[in-house]
Parts: C-alpha cells; sequence; structure tokens
C-alpha cells in the first residue's frame, strides 16, 4: 500500500454489532423514559441535540446544577436508564472498535520526494472559518431580517408621507403581501450575499462549511416557528411580537409549511450565491466576463437554431404526433430526393458522389442534439403545464372571491359583545379613515322560513337599501321583477297570480249572517324580503308570495305561554350572486323591520368597502384605531374567508410543486446532456486549459450551455402557456353552470406567478448543470490529450 493512500481498514462485523447493540440501548432508553413520563423534560434536549447544540445545552445545565440553580429530578429509574445508557454506550464502542488503522506500508519514498506540489493541492485547505462565518452568519442574518422586516413594514414604520399612507400613528404601514414579498426579496439578497462573499473567500464550494452552517445557524429559526404553532408557551412569549408573520404564513393554510418553503428558498439563495462566487473568485481574482464561455456555449450546443425552435414549438401547440409525422414526411422526402441526386452524382463521378453522401451524414443529428432538443421540449412542457393549471386555478380562485366580495363587504366593524346603538357616530367616525369608499349597517341573525311547500333555515340580514348598493352587489344581483326599493315600499310589491286567485275566491264568499255578498277587509301590507333563488325554488315561491319567518331564539307570550317570534313577509325580489351557499342560506329584509323583530337597538356592525382589497386588513385595523380601539374590532374578508381562500392557496401551492415534477425530469435529460457534452469535448476541454482558462471558465462554459436550454424551454413553454391560455379564455371550454355555476372554465393570468414558473424552469436547469460543470472543471490536460 502507498503511503499516500488511505489507510483506514473497517471491520464490517463490528460495525453490524455495534449498530444492532446501540438501536437497543436507545430502545431501552425509550422505554425507560416513556415508563417515568418525562419526555417533556428530556425533549428539549434530544430536539437540539439533532442540530449539534444539545451537548452544549446540556453542559449549562449540568453547571446551573452544580451551582444549585436548578434541582435535578429523576428522570427515569436508576436501572432501567443505566442499563440502557450502557447498552448504548457499548454499541459505540463496539463501533469504534470496528474503525481501525491499517498498518504502514514499508515502502520507501518515491522518486519525486521533495518536489514542489501540485498547484491545486498546494493552495488547498481542508476548512475555512471565515467561510463557515459567512454561510452560517449569512442564512441566519436573512432569516432574522425576513421577520424584522416583516414585522415592521407590516406594522408601521415611522415616514413622513401624507395621504392615505398616513395613519393616525404616523406611521406607514404596508399589506402584509407586499411587505413580505419586500422583506422576502431583500433577505434573498442577504444569503445570496453571504454564499457569495463566502466561496470568494475560499476560491471553491466549501460543502462542509454551507452544511455545517445551514444545520447549525439556519435550521434553530424554522424549528422555532414551527414549535410556535404547537407549544403554548411559546405562542406567549412569541405570537404576539410576531403576529404579521404567522398572518402571511397562515394564508396557505399550514403556516410550519410556509415556514418550511421560506428556509428552503434562503438556502437555495444561498447555493446560487455560493456557485456565483465560485465562478467569479475560483480561478484567484474576481472576474465576471461572459463574452467568451457563452460564445463557446452557443457553438457547443446550438440550441438557438431555429429549426429546434420551430419543432419544438410546434410539438407545445399541437401535440407531438401532428408535428411528428409532418416532420418525418418531410425528411422523408427530402432524404429520397438527396439519394437519388448522389446516386445520380456517383454514376458520373464517384468521388464526387462520397463527399456529397459525407456532407449529408454530417447534417444528420447527434445524439448529443437529440438529447438536447428533448430536453428543451422537456423544460418547455414543465413550463407550459405549469402556466395552464395554475391560470386555470387562479380564474377559479377570482371567480370565487368576485362572488364572495360582491355578496359580502371587504371588512366588518363591530364590537366584541353586545351591538352598535351609535352606528351613525360610528359610520361618521370611520368616513374619515382613507381608503375606505363604502359603508352601511346591518343586523344578522338565524331563524326558519316557511313557505306553503316547505321549510329551510337561512340567515336573515336587515339591510339599509339606500347604502347596501356602496358595498355589495346586491342591487346589480336581483332577477327581473323585484326590486330592492320594494322593501321600503312594500305596498309596490305585486301580488303572485295564486295570491290574486285567492283574493278573487275570498270576494266571490257570501256573508254567513246576511247571506249576501261581501268582500273582505282591506289587506295588511306585509313587508318584504329578498330571497336567493336556491332558496325560493325550495320554498316553491315566486315574487308577491307570503313567507313566514320564524325566529326560535326570540318568543312572545302567547294564550298557552312563550312561543316562537313569527311574522309574514312578502317576496319582494329575488337575487342571484352565482355562489350556491348564499343563493340557498341569504334573505334579506328592511334594517328597521330587523330592529324590530329581534327588538335591536342600532345595528349588529358596519360593512366596509375598501379601494384596495389587498390592503383591506391595514385599512380595517387603521378603522378600529380611529375608533379607539376596544370594545371595537374590524375583521377584514380574508380573515371572515381564511379557511376557503387557504385551502385554495395550497391546492394551488401542491398543484404547482407536482406539475414541476415535469421540469426536474427535464433536468435529468439536461444533467444527461451536459455530462455526454463533456465527453465529446473532453480534448477541446483540455486544449482550453493548456491554454491558460481557469477551472472557473469552463464551468461558466458548461453552466451556460445548461442555462441555454432552461432559457429556451422556458421561454417556448412561457409562449405556448399564454396562447393557450388565450385560447381557452376566448374560446372556451363550456361548462354546465347548473353544476359548476360558471359558463365556461375561468382563465386568469397572473404577471407573477407566470414569470416565476420560467424563473422556477431556468433555475432547475442551472441547479442541474452545476455537477457536469464541475466534473468538466475537474478535467486534467494530459488526460485529455493522452491519445492526441
Amino acid at each position: 500500500m502507498h503511503p499516500a493512500e488511505r489507510q483506514t481498514d473497517y471491520r464490517w462485523p463490528l460495525l453490524w454489532t455495534g449498530a444492532l447493540v446501540a438501536l437497543v440501548g436507545a430502545i431501552l432508553l425509550g422505554v425507560a423514559i416513556s415508563e417515568s413520563e418525562a419526555w417533556a423534560e428530556v425533549a428539549g434536549a434530544l430536539g437540539l441535540s439533532f442540530v449539534g447544540w444539545g451537548g452544549l445545552v446540556q453542559s449549562f445545565d449540568a453547571g446551573a446544577l452544580a451551582l444549585g440553580a436548578q434541582t435535578a429530578s429523576a428522570v427515569a429509574g436508576p436501572k432501567a436508564l443505566i442499563g440502557g445508557t450502557l447498552v448504548w454506550l457499548a454499541g459505540w464502542g463496539l463501533i469504534a472498535a470496528g474503525i481501525r488503522r491499517a498498518p504502514a506500508s514499508g515502502e520507501g519514498p518515491s522518486p519525486a520526494a521533495g518536489a514542489p506540489l501540485y498547484p491545486r493541492l498546494a493552495r488547498y485547505r481542508d476548512f475555512y472559518w471565515s467561510t463557515l462565518g459567512a454561510y452560517g452568519g449569512g442564512i441566519l442574518l436573512a432569516e432574522l431580517a425576513l421577520l424584522l422586516l416583516q414585522t415592521v413594514l407590516s406594522s408601521g414604520v415611522p415616514s413622513d408621507l401624507g395621504g392615505a399612507a398616513r395613519e393616525s400613528s404616523g406611521g406607514l404601514s404596508l399589506p402584509p403581501t407586499i411587505a413580505f414579498a419586500i422583506a422576502f426579496i431583500i433577505s434573498m439578497g442577504v444569503a445570496f450575499a453571504s454564499g457569495f462573499v463566502g466561496a470568494s473567500r475560499a476560491q471553491r464550494l466549501s460543502f462542509p462549511e454551507a452544511t455545517i452552517g445551514v444545520f447549525y445557524l439556519g435550521l434553530p429559526v424554522p424549528i422555532l416557528l414551527s414549535l410556535m404553532e404547537r407549544v403554548p408557551s411559546l405562542q406567549l412569549a412569541l405570537g404576539y411580537r410576531l403576529r404579521e408573520v404567522t398572518y402571511v404564513a397562515g394564508l396557505i393554510g399550514r403556516p410550519e409549511l410556509a415556514y418550511w418553503l421560506v428556509f428552503a428558498a434562503l438556502v437555495l439563495a444561498l447555493v446560487l450565491g455560493i456557485n456565483t462566487g465560485f465562478i467569479a473568485a475560483g480561478s484567484g481574482r474576481v472576474d465576471l466576463r461572459l463574452g467568451f464561455e457563452l460564445f463557446v456555449a452557443r457553438r457547443h450546443v446550438a440550441v438557438f437554431r431555429p429549426s429546434l425552435l420551430l419543432g419544438a414549438l410546434a410539438v407545445l401547440m399541437f401535440g407531438i404526433i401532428p408535428p411528428l409525422i409532418v416532420y418525418f414526411i418531410i425528411r422523408g422526402a427530402e432524404a429520397a430526393v438527396e439519394r437519388t441526386r448522389v446516386k445520380s452524382l456517383g454514376l458520373a463521378d464517384p468521388l464526387a458522389a462520397a463527399s456529397a453522401q459525407h456532407r449529408m451524414k454530417l447534417h444528420e443529428q447527434s445524439p448529443t442534439m437529440m438529447m438536447t432538443a428533448l430536453s428543451v421540449g422537456g423544460v418547455g412542457v414543465g413550463v407550459m403545464a405549469l402556466i395552464i393549471v395554475l391560470s386555470v386555478m387562479s380564474g377559479f380562485e377570482a371567480d370565487l372571491q368576485q362572488k364572495i366580495l360582491g355578496t359580502n363587504a371587504h371588512a366588518v366593524v363591530s364590537r366584541y359583545a353586545g351591538d352598535l346603538p351609535d352606528y351613525d357616530k360610528v359610520m361618521t367616525q370611520v368616513k374619515r379613515v382613507p381608503g375606505v369608499v363604502g359603508q352601511t349597517p346591518f343586523i344578522i341573525n338565524q331563524v326558519m322560513i316557511a313557505s306553503e311547500g316547505n321549510v329551510d333555515g337561512v340567515i336573515i340580514k336587515g339591510i339599509d337599501p339606500k347604502t347596501v348598493g356602496s358595498v355589495t352587489d346586491l342591487p346589480q344581483n336581483i332577477l327581473p321583477g323585484g326590486d330592492l326599493g320594494h322593501l321600503e315600499q312594500p305596498a309596490k310589491i305585486l301580488p303572485s297570480s295564486a295570491v290574486e286567485d285567492g283574493d278573487k275566491k275570498d270576494a266571490e264568499e257570501e256573508d254567513p249572517i246576511i247571506g249576501k255578498p261581501s268582500k273582505p277587509a282591506k289587506p295588511t301590507v306585509l313587508p318584504g324580503i329578498i330571497i336567493g333563488r336556491e332558496l325560493a325554488a325550495s320554498l316553491r315561491v315566486v315574487v308577491g308570495d307570503r313567507v313566514n319567518v320564524v325566529s326560535p331564539l326570540g318568543t312572545e307570550l302567547g294564550p298557552s305561554g312563550p312561543i316562537p317570534k313569527s311574522r309574514a313577509f312578502r317576496v319582494a325580489g329575488v337575487f342571484y350572486s352565482g355562489m350556491y351557499e348564499y343563493d340557498s342560506k341569504f334573505v334579506y329584509i328592511l334594517l328597521k323591520e330587523a330592529q324590530d323583530f329581534f327588538a335591536v337597538k342600532g345595528a349588529t356592525g358596519i360593512e366596509l368597502k375598501v379601494a384596495d382589497i389587498d390592503d383591506a386588513r391595514r385599512i380595517a385595523n387603521q378603522v378600529v384605531r380611529v375608533l379607539g380601539g376596544y370594545p371595537y374590532r374590524a375583521r377584514d374578508w380574508g380573515e371572515m374567508n381564511k379557511n376557503l381562500f387557504s385551502a385554495l392557496r395550497l391546492e394551488k401551492l401542491v398543484m404547482g410543486i407536482i406539475l414541476s415534477i415535469i421540469i426536474i425530469v427535464a433536468a435529468g435529460l439536461i444533467v444527461a446532456t451536459v455530462i455526454m457534452l463533456v465527453l465529446e469535448k473532453r480534448k477541446e476541454i483540455s486544449v482550453l486549459k493548456a491554454l491558460g482558462v481557469p477551472d472557473g471558465g469552463i464551468v461558466k462554459i458548461f453552466l451556460a450551455e445548461g442555462l441555454q436550454i432552461g432559457v429556451a424551454g422556458g421561454v417556448l413553454g412561457l409562449f405556448s402557456g399564454l396562447a393557450w391560455c388565450l385560447f381557452i379564455e376566448k374560446v372556451g371550454i363550456k361548462l354546465d353552470p347548473e353544476v359548476y355555476y360558471i359558463p365556461a372554465l375561468p382563465v386568469r393570468i397572473e404577471p407573477v406567478q407566470t414569470a416565476l414558473a420560467v424563473v422556477i424552469a431556468v433555475l432547475v436547469t442551472y441547479l442541474a448543470s452545476i455537477y457536469p460543470a464541475l466534473k468538466a472543471s475537474s478535467v486534467e490536460p494530459v488526460e485529455g490529450l493522452k491519445a492526441e
């Protein structure tokens, strides 16, 4: 064995036996702790031990015990605890015994002993503490910057801006989503910069330093935030300070998932910074020039050939079968014509025919070119599918949001307990808040509604017809034949044909006493009520019919005791909102009628409409501050419909992640393509390195090749995805309105998520090209030119 070779001897029987014994010891310790019900006492140290802090915490605990700072508590029975510990230690002892250094070789030094060391090895250092500090400190600083900026930008920072930006507290607060976007971009920049600085300092990728920095300094923050959702003590200690962070994380329904996704994004930014720093400073000096490398990359892969791009675009737009049929027909015809020409040429000049046949073979696609085309097509398919699916889901979300906000308010002001008897004064104060464009009082309660045909439970809402149109779309949703103004003038409600027939029949009856026809007394004018289309169909009533509203909460005193409060109404109109839940469960009456029916002085609350629905939460909080805080409170539409929209966002996120797998599959093709390019251009790589091109330059070349594939596929996928979305939007895919409540498949193209799909594709292809690029940079000139 040569002295420079690795001299470690592994005794695998001892290793496997030691691992089994250590596992048994760990099981015994777990059983002992479970029997003593002491997991709460040891869970903290065990959890921190996963990130390497357990030993440090235990050392501090031991020091505190030695100083008498706290009292030790028995964790488990002495015998079980000692037995499990001894077995666990014995297992690790066997593992240590199974790893031994092999005896040194008796061979003497080689003839090259004392010669200068190879420059790459001479510059090598196994560990850089400054790089570890840059990576670990950078990821921790990025996380803290994100939390701090999100809290400050959402809660309010001092500002001299005027107009709608000023609040009563004198600060400027941004909508939570915009604040998160700004904080996220800045934190990503911090992580990228730290990775760039660390890699530039080490002049290599430094994976050990990056791993230790992320695990020791990056993981504790997302772990702490995830535990905060489940540990009450942490929620009490940190929940109030991080309420803006938890609100944004809860928009997708699972805050823990949001924390870990953001952490993964910050780690990705760190990795990109590390790779960029290595490329820029891998040769010992910062070199950001890309002209030569891009020129070589374009010549190598030739991604932007018109034939390749048009062929891939045809496959994306029309499917794989029709373009392939056309392609094979054209290529077959061209090949037949060319072979006929070569044959005719060979009859006259065999040498010229051989040269022509050789040129024909050169024009045929090589395996590498075919894999490049497949890689571009794979990335394009992934981006196209991601854009189409996310746009359709955004269309459903926008349609649902429009229907919900058309029926409900953007925000609701109420009291924690009781009603608003002075709602007029409250509305006067709220009117001065910038961003509020409409408000209306309301009373809401649950009742039963009955007709001659059926009975159902509904939510009744007292409204002001004069102001309700400034907040909701109820006046526009009234179907022909009804009128919202009839709530204030119920005498104008035209009775239905059934009611008229009943009145005529009553008019023809004779008086039983005098025996002559008599006209009944003038009918009482019943108050009006607006009901939904689905509820009208269930009750089998139309405009003008009579319905009875029964409140089981309020009671009236009757001859036989308390009875449920009941009142008759006449249908003044039928509305259609497009939401089955609203059309079947909501009814509206005049606010004054609701006050009399429920014995309420004032209103239950005030509904608000704001200028920017995405800023509704901030405006609602501002309204509460203008009103003086407690006992007033305000809830925005996102909070009132949190579960529904969180489910939609989570579904869109999961669908996006699943569809991104298509791009990951294409990334596998890119890895294979670039590796084949490395093998195919091994001689050229050696020549470039012999001419002085550093390792970073070689990495730039092959990263540029992978990026070209990603950019070409992303652009083709973007173009084809937008084309399909416009086709679906303009031509339409018809749906059954009775089932889906929409006539066609909705599509909404959002610029941010569309651009994000392309960015994801480019990032995936970039990351997929890193390994082949590093393998290409490790090619030695002597190895590549050995056979030349």
